[in-house]
């Protein structure tokens, strides 16, 4: 069998598999943020499975369009190139707006609001950085006229979509009746009442030193 792959169209692939490398470190340098202010990480049971999906898409688009000589269609591959192109300014919109708080695990801080700018100023569209993993993930094997891999990756990224957006859901349920805490962890501290004043006909020595406790 032998290997066909135009050169542009690796070079693609490679560049996605660069901007993986820059989420990434983003994604850990956000992790010690939220962390250091009591974040609660979630779903790391699924997260590896995802790492697996976005490695065998690369992989899956040289290894098909090489190896089973898919063709570059132009009236499929350029269209399918402006939507890889329109992913990415979606995705990294999305990086920019939830700012410290974006990252590729779910992690949550307590007490921190709801990011209410850029794409998710959209009532409509809860996840937009999720649209733009799904439409990347279709459209890149597609430029080559990767189709299994474009229909593989469609399929087990919406099953994983499902377990991850439901992760999400519950983590953010879950601190919204919980109590704000501060970045180790602790409840906020309660107001102490002063203590009371000694009564006046009772002489001094009689009256032990205040906690500054209420009596119990």
């Amino acid at each position: 069998m032998s290997w066909h792959l135009s050169s542009w169209y690796l070079l693609l692939v490679l560049l996605v598999g660069l901007e993986r490398v820059a989420e990434l470190v983003v994604a850990r340098r956000n992790a010690r943020w939220s962390m250091a202010r009591g974040g609660v990480l979630s779903g790391q049971g699924h997260y590896p499975w995802m790492v697996a999906l976005h490695t065998g898409l690369l992989a899956g688009c040289l290894f098909e369009a090489g190896l089973a000589d898919r063709p570059f269609v132009p009236a499929l591959g350029w269209p399918m190139l402006v939507l890889v192109v329109a992913a990415q300014g979606l995705r990294w919109w999305c990086i920019t707006a939830l700012g410290p708080q974006w990252n590729t695990q779910v992690i949550v801080v307590p007490g921190l609001p709801l990011v209410e700018r850029g794409p998710y100023r959209l009532r409509w569209l809860r996840h937009p950085n999720y649209v733009a993993v799904a439409v990347e993930g279709a459209a890149l094997p597609l430029v080559h006229t990767a189709w299994v891999t474009a229909l593989v990756f469609t399929v087990l990224n919406a099953a994983l979509m499902v377990v991850r957006i439901r992760c999400e859901e519950d983590a953010l349920a879950s601190l919204a009746t919980a109590p704000a805490t501060g970045a180790a962890g602790a409840a906020p501290p309660q107001d102490v009442p002063p203590p009371t004043a000694p009564p006046e006909d009772l002489p001094p020595s009689d009256v032990p030193p205040s906690s500054g406790r209420a009596p119990a």
